[in-house]
């Protein structure tokens, strides 16, 4: 069995093309360097680059409110967070959130909803039998898995706005925010630089991009759609975007191989296995991070034709998908703003 993790991929490629974006800038914006700072949070690598400022305090403020986040919403840590509170008490009694955590709740109770379940926050027990990502993951069993699709459901999610409480109706649910937790401090992130001043800079969570601004000399951010066969520096093509998420989901982000078949982490929540529906890859620009989060997901599992219904009923959003035959399929918005770079993909009419 062989495990891999190429999330980091998707960092090297966004700021080597962003970086080279300030050619051609005047010599004044050529002197001043962005400033960049990385952490681990979140389970992933974290880049924030500010191109118009040089105050490291801006961005410790960023990483601390991630921090703050991650311990909120974190299921991976010792200290109980607020979602595993949540989850132990699952069958029993509601627990009162902070005002944070309730709207990434609420968020993914609306994608739940209208990916018709595809997307299901409650896929806690599926994902935790998979362990993908982890040196554990493993194909689960059958009947294990039989019994913990029982537990998947997103109905029995009960949220109080009034009270900003949520119960888990049924003992032993569980739910996750993995899909959607780091789109939303992605777009705290945003507001902090924003506070500060910041009107130039790229925000990096393990593939979930978001721009602030244009680049430096006025023109849009380039930004590399990943090829979900090569997970290394490799892109099939770039788009262009100025004040808007660009978030990416692949089979090659995370996933281990047994038998010669490769178990990526894309679950789908009605079979309890990882989706197979003829998608590779898709990507979403949106203004919200968290929104670009929950629809990557939503879209990939729904699949090619439902996923593309569903991205053309709403507003301000786009979507490329990548089929596992090496053809593009876009959005009448997505298409205006990409550029094809690699030619061994069809980008499809």
């Amino acid at each position: 069995m062989r495990l891999r993790n190429h999330r980091l991929v998707k960092i090297i490629l966004i700021f080597s093309l962003t970086a080279s974006l300030l050619i051609g800038c005047s010599p004044k914006e050529q002197a001043k360097a962005p400033l960049t700072k990385s952490n681990y949070l979140l389970g992933t690598l974290i880049e924030i680059t500010l191109y118009d400022h040089q105050d490291e305090k801006t961005i410790d403020a960023a990483f601390d409110r991630i921090r703050e986040i991650e311990t909120k919403m974190t299921i991976n840590s010792e200290n109980p967070s607020q979602i595993t509170k949540l989850n132990d008490a699952s069958g029993s009694h509601e627990v009162e959130l902070s005002e944070d955590t309730f709207y990434v709740l609420e968020k993914g109770k609306y994608y739940s909803e209208i990916s018709g379940g595809e997307f299901d926050i409650t896929i806690g027990p599926i994902v935790k039998l998979w362990n993908i990502g982890t040196e554990y993951a493993a194909i689960p069993d059958p009947q294990i898995l039989a019994d913990s699709l029982k537990l998947v459901d997103y109905n029995k999610l009960t949220l109080n706005k009034d009270k900003l409480t949520a119960k888990l109706e049924a003992e032993a649910m569980k739910v996750d925010l993995g899909a959607i937790a780091k789109g939303y401090a992605a777009d705290e992130v945003a507001s902090i630089l924003r506070d500060h001043g910041v009107k130039h800079a790229i925000i990096n969570l393990g593939g979930n991009i978001l721009t602030m601004g244009s680049n430096v000399s006025g023109n849009p951010w380039k930004i590399g759609i990943q090829d979900p066969y090569h997970p290394r520096n490799d892109y099939i093509g770039i788009v262009n975007v100025t004040d808007k998420t660009v978030v990416t989901s692949g089979i090659y982000e995370r996933y281990f191989e047994q038998d010669g078949k490769r178990y990526h982490h894309i679950l789908e929540p009605k079979t309890g296995y990882p989706a197979d529906n003829g998608l590779a890859g898709v990507s979403i620009i949106a203004d919200k991070s968290i929104d670009g989060d929950g629809l990557s997901t939503s879209v990939f599992v729904l699949g090619l034709e439902k996923g593309m219904k569903l991205i053309e009923s709403l507003d301000n959003v786009e979507a490329l998908f990548i089929t596992t035959d090496k053809k593009i399929y876009m959005t009448k918005g997505f298409k205006a703003v990409f550029t094809q770079t690699n030619n061994e993909y069809k980008v499809m009419e």
